[in-house]
């Protein structure tokens, strides 16, 4: 998770990282890299080939924190799950960025909504369980 959280903090986001709940912080770790990601199509639709490669390896970078944080002793067949999707997610990326492909970056954010969604729901279930 420190990964995780120092890789948010070298984005200079102007946040309350400091007593974050570990799902608040993967939570805004995918708000980060989605808001990149519509940065990049931005980018990508006014030619601005070194702000597309910027927002493009902010978010890959993103990923990768998300990645190493992986807990495959206990996170089992979800976690291996999630590693090769977080590969993916790089691969289709670094594509994106060579060929200045507003599709695969397209994908990829609707690969991290689906996430996000999936993720807030988990979220909901740990809320209901604190405070239950």
């Amino acid at each position: 998770m420190n990964s995780a959280i120092a890789q948010y903090q070298k984005l200079n986001v102007q946040t309350g990282i400091e007593g974050a709940s570990p799902h608040r912080l993967i939570d805004m770790l995918l708000d980060g890299a989605r808001t990149q990601l519509q940065r990049a199509e931005g980018c990508i639709a006014h030619g601005d080939i070194e702000g597309r490669t910027k927002a493009i390896s902010k978010t890959v970078s993103i990923i990768t924190g998300l990645q190493a944080s992986l807990d495959h002793d206990q996170g089992g067949e979800l976690s291996a799950n999630l590693d090769a999707l977080y590969d993916y997610m790089q691969r289709r990326l670094f594509r994106a960025n060579a060929d200045n492909d507003s599709a695969a970056v397209v994908e990829v954010v609707d690969l991290l909504n689906t996430l996000h969604a999936a993720w807030d729901a988990i979220g909901d279930q740990v809320s209901q369980h604190e405070h239950g």
